[in-house]
């Protein structure tokens, strides 16, 4: 499926379904993905600028977006951090940039993670949104192997209009993320 397709299933194919299946009246009702925000920090790194300096080229090269760099609210000595310092990145996608990377996410990055039978349907906030964390950024294509300096992790978070978990993950499951199934896991292991 391309882009325009994925959303266009989501008002021909989607939208319905979860309209019939949840039972509502009124087509605003019905969850939404609003938006997708890739963040990461780099407060660990000892070289802490030159660390930000390269999560940004990455996310940018991962999203096509270029991210804010995320400053530290207050010193903590414990860390050597100074108030003020860069510490990371993050970009919020919208529109067609967001479409465009749930589409890539899902079909070409999610299959490339080593061992992946799904990802894990736990980490739902309370309000239908979800996240989950992405240990290296070898998995997404854009990112040239021999071109990696440092291994950057990343926090993905898909952020519905859902105002239950079992609706935003309805709408994710929709959507075709793929959620690792506990019954399923379960099974195999015995």
């Amino acid at each position: 499926m391309s882009t325009t397709t994925l959303q266009q299933a989501y008002k021909e194919k989607v939208a319905p379904s979860l309209k019939k299946s949840l039972g509502y009246a009124n087509p605003h009702q019905i969850p939404r993905l609003e938006k997708i925000v890739v963040t990461t920090c780099m407060g660990k790194a000892p070289d802490r600028k030159v660390a930000v300096d390269d999560a940004v080229a990455e996310i940018s090269k991962i999203t096509g977006q270029k991210p804010s760099i995320t400053y530290s609210k207050k010193a903590v000595a414990n860390f050597k951090l100074r108030e003020g310092e860069a510490i990371g990145a993050r970009v919020t996608l919208r529109g067609a940039r967001m479409w465009e990377f749930l589409h890539r996410f899902i079909n070409i990055t999610a299959p490339n993670i080593r061992d992946f039978r799904g990802i894990s349907s736990k980490s739902f906030d309370g309000r239908g949104n979800y996240a989950c964390g992405i240990a290296d950024q070898s998995i997404f294509p854009e990112i040239e192997l021999d071109q990696i300096k440092r291994t950057i992790g990343f926090d993905l978070i898909f952020v519905t209009s859902a105002k239950t978990d079992a609706e935003g993950r309805a709408l994710l499951t929709e959507l075709g993320l793929p959620f690792r199934d506990a019954k399923k896991a379960e099974a195999a292991a015995e």
